[in-house]
């Protein structure tokens, strides 16, 4: 969580906040691996807002994570560093 809240420029508190909603709504899962949480995301799951209830998230992230100038083992690793 440090490491994403370094990245994209906010706390690691807001990180931390940011992940207990969605795993409260169900797009991530939290599995303990040793000292650490390993998060996957449940892309079957609706996105929120009513009009855009009828799309699952997984359609969100691979409009994100679809880049034509990527090749695609590197689109594959995007991917799976989503997931975790």
């Amino acid at each position: 969580m440090r490491d994403v809240a370094d990245l994209i420029g906010i706390t690691e508190r807001a990180v931390q906040l940011i992940v207990a909603d969605l795993e409260a709504a169900g797009y991530l899962t939290r599995t303990r691996v040793g000292r650490r949480n390993r998060y996957t995301i449940d892309p079957t799951v609706a996105l929120r807002h009513p009009a855009e209830a009828d799309h699952p998230v997984g359609d969100l992230l691979v409009t994100f994570l679809h880049r034509e100038d990527t090749p695609a083992t590197e689109q594959t690793a995007d991917q799976e560093r989503a997931t975790s």
